[in-house]
């Protein structure tokens, strides 16, 4: 095995290491020079295309793409029509994707940092290609691009910026939902380069773009426009670290500037003596700069320090957030600062506790008493030594080494008595997951760094993007992570993409996924909608345990009845009240009705919201259903709440026709009941204009009492006779119409009567509550249904002491005279001693 320091080179004080990831990656008829090449972040995938040719200066500077020289191409190809598209690749050359592109030339093309490839075109038509697969999203940047045309784009993570021919610039900030804002305007002056800078680098915490006009570089960002004023222009390139401290300018006399992104301080300069522009520049990390010609790079460290690769054909730098991969057509490497760790432990001469014991362990390889030696040199070191293995296998890309670093590290803590294992278990999964993307059939060539910042959990969905189905559950059993939306999305695939029967694909999707936890069918379900397969869609719903999951991709299918009755089946009235809100709003009423026919629940989930909110359709409703009592009763009640005497009528005209042919004796008494309320509208009517009162709204007992209140006995008299108001009822009306009146003459004629229809002890309480005593004892001598106490009681209300002794003196009450006398005043204490007297010499 080679030696890892093989592919070192010294860059001033640090190293720097060109690692070969794959060879022969692309064929050799397909000219990268003349195409676009851009890299997603963490090892992802490449996209490229064919641009339509463009003002070199706004792409002197391209962040990760080159553009094709397209006279170059012309003579090439002069007898070609080839159609534009963008072809998706994996870095070690797999075609992942062919997309068509049937949309205007292109201006951009770039990723995002989870890996969705954002596409501009020159009208301003942007397209999101979310899953490696022609799968899109689509808006416009708007801001008048569709005429002024795009000339260019710079990306970053979550956004990226468009220029237009004007030089106004349009910023778009997230991808899910994406609001293109115009920036501040810049001069309108030939742009020889650009960059931006994303906005977690900012300090106002929105993207920025740094714009090389005439001799200077200006600031642009939502509100303003700042010149800089910087000597030395014009700048034919500008490029952004990536933790955003550093920028790096290439000017026209070759000379290379590295200042501070505030543009205060200048940290170093480098003379390239190239007579031409490099293609591009790209930084190596947050250390280095790299200039990159057709087949030379120059790698430029701190102080002024470079070196120099030399490549066979055309190479594309594509920038990393560690380094930058070198892909040309026919290897693909990665240039990075050498980690610290690894330069720690294979240095030559290193020293370090690191070194020492990896050498330990060859030499207890070759059975040499050297490695114990070793081992007692570091003892008190060991545990750094150890962690410092385990980082450095991270970092390295040979297997070999890896092994050999992970080795000496479990020598080491086989040594060491206490030591947590769980850095070096974790690093060994870490690695077999990193080897097995890595490999040259799947093209993923993260290191270790980007595997952290990437996340398992991303990792698996870009493998799942790429249809490695089994690698992508295998990895996610490894590392304990659920598998379901690996399964959803091979079965969404293969209802998308095989030509085999609906019934058959159906069958064995279901025998797949039937018994795995966690698996939405729905999902699977709406893709297969999506391909037109409705009737596979409908089966696969049948598999969705979850009505909330079936119902919205049921309506959306125009299965109504399905999508009611599973609703309804759940139990849900939520869910019910949502489906029945939605087919109402789509579907005739005479249709929406007929799906309520037999579904009593969804019948009264209708008729209970519509009490309160639509009136209308409870009509409608009714009148469907023919339930003329409850569409009667529903006029009645909307008659009640007018104002309008002759609305209100008209009301109850209507409710009194709906049950007119009704032979229901229910229907037959409100109906009734109807046609008297309007009898009653209109008498009240007449009173408001004849007696200039207020009578309207009142109920028929309330006017009759009114009437009565007011001295208008007769007219209430004959109200009792029109409708038939019982007896009882109108004794009542009439006593406390009189006693509010405080008619006593009338009261006092009434008790001449020989009968009274609601007794007479009515008379007695409510006069008596009037404050008549004498005209409520009129009434207590009638009162012949009560004993003689209790007509005692009613006298002494009356404060008529001797004829509440009278009347127990009929029924030969001592006890209660004597109770009477102790209440009595004098001359009445008195005659109740006398009827005592009497009663006892009697006896």
């Amino acid at each position: 095995m080679s030696n890892p320091t093989a592919d070192w080179e010294k860059v001033g004080d640090r190293f720097y290491r060109k690692v070969k990831l794959y060879d022969a990656v692309f064929d050799q008829d397909l000219e990268l020079e003349n195409h676009v090449v851009a890299g997603a972040q963490y090892g992802g995938a490449i996209g490229i295309c064919r641009p339509s040719p463009c003002p070199s200066s706004v792409y002197s500077d391209t962040t990760p793409a080159l553009y094709r020289n397209e006279e170059k191409i012309h003579s090439y190809r002069a007898a070609q029509a080839s159609k534009s598209s963008i072809d998706i690749y994996s870095y070690s050359g797999k075609l992942i994707r062919q997309i068509k592109w049937d949309k205007a030339s292109i201006r951009g093309l770039g990723w995002s940092e989870d890996e969705r490839l954002l596409v501009i075109a020159e009208d301003g038509t942007v397209r999101c290609y979310y899953d490696l697969q022609g799968d899109f999203t689509q808006f416009s940047l708007g801001f008048g691009a569709e005429h002024l045309r795009v000339k260019a784009c710079r990306f970053w993570s979550s956004g990226f910026v468009a220029i237009l021919s004007n030089n106004h610039l349009v910023a778009v900030t997230h991808y899910v939902e994406p609001r293109p804002k115009l920036l501040a305007v810049p001069p309108e002056d030939e742009v020889h380069s650009w960059t931006v800078i994303p906005p977690a680098y900012t300090l106002s915490r929105s993207v920025e773009v740094l714009l090389a006009i005439g001799q200077t570089i200006y600031v642009v960002d939502s509100s303003e426009t700042e010149d800089r004023v910087l000597p030395n222009g014009p700048f034919k390139h500008i490029s952004v670290s990536p933790n955003g401290l550093y920028v790096t300018l290439y000017t026209e006399d070759g000379m290379v500037w590295v200042i501070t992104s505030d543009f205060q301080n200048k940290i170093g300069e480098y003379e390239s003596k190239a007579k031409t522009p490099p293609k591009d520049v790209q930084w190596c990390g947050n250390d280095a700069v790299m200039l990159a010609w057709e087949d030379e790079v120059h790698l430029i460290g701190p102080n002024g320090a470079s070196l120099r690769y030399y490549f066979d054909g055309w190479v594309h730098l594509l920038p990393d957030v560690d380094g930058v991969r070198l892909i040309t057509n026919d290897i693909c490497e990665f240039l990075q600062k050498v980690p610290d760790c690894t330069e720690d432990v294979f240095k030559l001469g290193s020293t370090s506790p690191a070194s020492v014991l990896l050498d330990a362990v060859h030499q207890l390889d070759k059975k040499s008493p050297k490695a114990d030696e070793n081992i007692r040199l570091i003892k008190s070191n060991l545990l750094d030594a150890v962690e410092t293995c385990i980082q450095a296998a991270g970092q390295e890309y040979s297997v070999h080494w890896q092994k050999q670093l992970l080795k000496a590290a479990s020598f080491g803590k086989s040594i060491l008595d206490l030591y947590s294992s769980d850095d070096f278990v974790d690093m060994c999964e870490t690695l077999r997951i990193l080897n097995a993307v890595r490999d040259y059939r799947i093209g993923l060539p993260l290191s270790y760094d980007q595997y952290r910042r990437l996340t398992p959990e991303k990792l698996i969905q870009r493998l799942i993007n790429r249809h490695e189905y089994l690698l992508a559950i295998r990895l996610s059993d490894f590392l304990r992570l659920p598998v379901s939306k690996i399964h959803v999305h091979w079965a969404s695939q293969k209802v998308r993409t095989s030509t085999e029967d609906e019934d058959t694909i159906c069958h064995t999707v279901v025998n797949k996924l039937n018994k795995k936890p966690g698996i939405s069918f729905e999902v699977v379900a709406r893709a297969a909608y999506d391909e037109g397969r409705s009737h596979l869609a409908t089966q696969l719903l049948n598999h969705e345990t979850r009505a909330g999951k079936q119902v919205p991709l049921l309506l959306a299918m125009e299965e109504d009845e399905i999508a009611l009755d599973k609703a309804l089946e759940s139990g849900d009235v939520d869910l019910v009240f949502f489906v029945l809100l939605q087919l109402k709003k789509k579907l005739p009423l005479a249709s929406f009705f007929r799906l309520l026919t037999n579904r009593p629940i969804a019948t009264a989930i209708v008729e209970s919201s519509a009490k309160g909110q639509d009136q209308e359709l409870l009509k409608d409703l009714y009148y469907q259903d023919d339930r003329r009592l409850d569409g009667a009763n529903l006029l009645f009640s909307e008659a009640l709440n007018q104002t309008v005497p002759q609305t209100k009528g008209d009301k109850l005209k209507l409710a009194a026709k709906l049950l007119g042919d009704s032979k229901d004796p229910t229907s037959t008494f409100y109906s009734r009941s109807y046609n008297e309320a309007q009898a009653l509208i209109r008498v009240q009517a007449s009173l408001d204009h004849d007696l200039d009162a207020h009578y309207s709204g009142l109920s028929l007992n309330e006017t009759i009492l009114r009437l009565i209140r007011t001295g208008y006995g007769k007219r209430a008299a004959k109200l009792q006779s029109d409708f038939k108001v019982p007896e009882k009822t109108w004794w009542w009306l009439r006593l406390r119409g009189l006693v509010a009146q405080r008619n006593f003459g009338e009261l006092e004629e009434v008790s001449k009567q020989r009968r009274s229809p609601i007794g007479w002890e009515p008379f007695f309480n409510e006069i008596l509550g009037a404050g008549n005593q004498k005209i409520a004892g009129l009434f207590v001598p009638k009162c012949t249904g009560l004993s003689a106490q209790e007509r005692s009681e009613m006298w002494v209300k009356c404060g008529m002491i001797a004829k509440a002794g009278e009347e127990l003196v009929k029924v030969k009450d001592v006890n209660g005279l004597e109770e009477l006398r102790e209440k009595a005043r004098a001359g009445e204490a008195a005659e109740l001693e006398r009827m005592i007297s009497q009663f006892r010499s009697k006896r």
